[in-house]
Order: structure tokens, then C-alpha cells, then sequence
């Protein structure tokens, strides 16, 4: 049984899908790639275009908006016309919008292009997340979510390195070209190794949007979205603040802040790693939580040393490394969750959840910049989210009892 707009209606199960797990971390891996692989290059293009340094970061600012726009629609429009139609369109954007960002001749266009492969890119995001959900449910599909979540954290991990490469040897552009090859080979993927489950498509638009506002109105789903956005994507107020953090307020190189931000993506791998292993013994909605209480703890530790001023390294990266721990056993927990809510909307549902994502990581990003010292901002603003998370999953876990 599933509930929409208050009342209740029988509903056939749809017959499980079963797409490779490494095809989902690819085609989910894309959209994030593009984003964090054109960073390092940015002086080189702004110098190439002749271009300001501010129009210069417009190309990764449109593309992050690209993101979080672009999710709110591939979510209804993929539980209408089926998952499979709707990502190939959305992998010809990024190509082509790759391939009109290798020939860019000005930065306008440049921006224009970044935000339709963004528009593009987030398909995959969105269409990922849905396709193992509609393969597998409770216990399951949070391992798999988990073990996704292990590859695709491979991108911001890598990607700088491989986009400082690329630009330093074979020029800015060259970045593109790669793009394009990656955008050609998931088309080629796709059309072979993907199949659709059986029911995708076909839905009455007007079913597909009482779906999506019954979301809207639940307080389950909301309680999971927002909980799951405050857990894990809270932690972009510390990656904004360290650059700050580690080089004015404890005068270490620069060099040294790729190394610390790399033992935060070390954090969520492992707690990712072992919520895999931990959602056969526990259920989901327990694990998020203890998380969630994890990360509150690290948060309230990094509090402690920003108010008290004992401003050293190890008491600014041990605490987020724990942080991040419990970000990655949250995270895949949060999400399978929401997207249980209501499995025939897993697509509005895994749109919804992104986008609410990337809303509110830019706002605590916001937030994590304000006032006079970034440790304390960032601090607050974790320990905050923390609380929020907390408060979140567990009016959610009561309005789903």
C-alpha cells in the first residue's frame, strides 16, 4: 500500500530492475566530475578568455544552480517517461554541452555551456539514486546506496588531480574533450547494459504530479530530506571555511589544505564502507541516527576548540574526519528512507532529496563565511545542522510509525 494525497490505493509492485551498481556510480559520478575537474583550471582559462576572475568563476557557480535546478525536473518527468529515455536525453545534453565548452570562443559561452552540461549532468544524479531503489528496497537498497556512495567518492577526490594534469600538459580545453569521450561512452552504456523496470513510464501526468505534491506534503519525506541534507551536506561549510581556517588562523601552507579536505573524503569513504556492512544488522532508520549523533559529537569537539581558542591542526582535521564518518553512515540511510516514502515516485523523490541537498550545503556554505573567524562559523553552523538532523529524522521516524 502506498499513500497519496491522503488516502490510500492498492499498488501493484513493479518488478525489480537490475542494473550494474558500477553503471549507476558512473553515470552518478558524471555530473559531480564535471563540477570539481574544471576548478584547478580556471586562471588558465580566465587568462585564455581574456576574461575577469568573477566571470570566470560564473562557470562553476551556473554550474552548481544547474545542479539543483535540473533535479527538481528529471525526478517526475523519469516516473512519466521511464528512466531509461530520460537519462540517455539527459547524457546528449552533457555531450553536447561538453563538446560547445571545448569551442568556446568567449566566457559567455563557456558559462552557457557549463550550465546545460550541469542540466545534463544531473540525470545521472537523479537517475542513479531512483534505479536502485527501483531494483531493491529497505536493507538492500541502503547497502547498495552504500556501496555507490564508495565509487562515486572517487570523483572529488581524483578529479582536481586529473583537471590540474590535463590543463598543465595539453591545455584547459583539453578537459572538454575528455568530458565529451566520458559523455559518449555512458550513452554507449546505457543503451546496452540498461534496462528499465517494467512499469516505468507510461504514467498519468496528473498521477505523476499528485505523487510529487503528496512528497511535498508529508512529513516523513521532509523529515528525511532535510535531515539527510543537514548531515551530510553541512560539511560544505567546513570545506569552504578551510582554505581560511588552516592558512590565516593556523598559518600553514597552502599546499596543505588538499591534503586535509582528502582525509575528509577518507572519513566518508569509510563510514560509507561500513554502513554497508551495518545496515544487515541494523535498521536504516537507527543507523541514520547513529550517524547523525556521531557527527553531532565531532561537531560539538571542534566547537569546543574554536571557542576555547586552542587552535591547533590536529584538533581542526580529527574532529571532521569523525564528522565525516558519521556523514557517510548517514547518508545512505537518509536517502533510502526518503525514496521508501513512496517507491512509486522514486524519481520525483530522488530529485526532491538532490535538490534539497544542494540547497542547503550552499546555505551553510553562506553561513560558514560569516563573521571574523572561520573555525568558530563553521563550528556553529556543524553543530547546528547536527542538532536540525536530529530534531528532523526523528519527526520523521514518528510520522512514518
Amino acid at each position: 500500500m502506498t499513500i497519496l494525497s491522503g488516502r490510500s490505493e492498492a499498488v501493484t509492485p513493479a518488478a525489480p530492475v537490475r542494473t550494474p551498481l558500477w553503471l549507476l556510480a558512473l553515470i552518478t559520478l558524471s555530473g559531480t566530475l564535471a563540477m570539481h575537474i574544471f576548478v584547478p583550471a580556471l586562471p588558465l582559462a580566465a587568462r585564455s578568455l581574456d576574461a575577469t576572475t568573477h566571470a570566470t568563476q560564473l562557470t562553476l557557480s551556473t554550474y552548481i544552480a544547474g545542479l539543483a535546478v535540473g533535479q527538481l525536473v528529471y525526478g517526475p518527468v523519469s516516473d512519466r517517461y521511464g528512466r531509461r529515455p530520460v537519462l540517455i536525453a539527459g547524457m546528449l545534453i552533457y555531450t553536447a554541452a561538453s563538446l560547445a565548452a571545448f569551442f568556446a570562443p568567449t566566457v559567455e559561452v563557456l558559462i552557457v555551456a557549463r550550465l546545460f552540461q550541469a542540466l545534463g549532468g544531473c540525470s545521472g544524479l537523479v537517475l542513479g539514486r531512483a534505479l536502485v531503489r527501483d531494483g531493491a528496497s529497505g536493507a538492500e537498497a541502503a547497502r547498495k546506496l552504500s556501496l555507490m556512495n564508495l565509487m562515486t567518492m572517487a570523483g572529488p577526490g581524483l578529479s582536481p588531480l586529473i583537471g590540474s594534469a590535463l590543463a598543465e600538459t595539453t591545455g584547459w580545453r583539453s578537459i572538454f574533450v575528455a568530458l565529451t569521450l566520458l559523455g559518449l561512452a555512458n550513452l554507449a552504456l546505457i543503451h546496452a547494459l540498461l534496462r528499465d523496470r517494467p512499469t516505468a513510464g507510461g504514467k498519468d501526468v496528473r498521477q505523476v504530479m499528485r505523487n510529487y505534491l503528496a512528497l511535498l506534503r508529508s512529513r516523513a519525506f521532509l523529515g528525511y530530506t532535510i535531515g539527510g541534507g543537514c548531515a551530510t551536506t553541512a560539511l560544505y561549510a567546513y570545506i569552504g571555511a578551510a582554505p581560511f581556517i588552516f592558512v590565516n588562523q593556523l598559518h600553514r601552507p597552502t599546499y596543505e589544505v588538499g591534503v586535509y579536505l582528502a582525509i575528509n573524503v577518507a572519513g566518508i569513504w569509510f563510514g560509507s564502507l561500513a554502513a554497508s556492512r551495518a545496515v544487515s544488522r541494523m535498521p536504516t532508520a537507527r543507523l541514520m541516527i547513529l550517524g547523525n549523533l556521531i557527527s553531532c559529537i565531532a561537531a560539538t569537539l571542534f566547537l569546543a576548540a574554536a571557542l576555547s581558542g586552542w587552535l591547533n591542526v590536529a584538533l581542526a582535521v580529527m574532529p571532521m574526519l569523525v564528522f565525516s564518518f558519521g556523514a557517510g553512515l548517514a547518508s545512505p540511510a537518509a536517502l533510502t528512507e526518503a525514496l521508501g516514502v513512496n517507491p512509486q515516485a522514486a524519481g520525483s523523490a530522488s530529485g526532491l532529496y538532490g535538490s534539497a541537498q544542494m540547497a542547503i550545503g550552499a546555505a551553510c556554505t553562506a553561513l560558514g563565511g560569516l563573521g571574523g573567524n572561520p573555525m568558530l562559523a563553521a563550528g556553529s553552523v556543524l553543530f547546528g545542522a547536527g542538532v536540525v538532523a536530529q530534531i528532523s529524522f526523528w519527526l520523521a521516524n514518528r510520522a512514518r510509525a
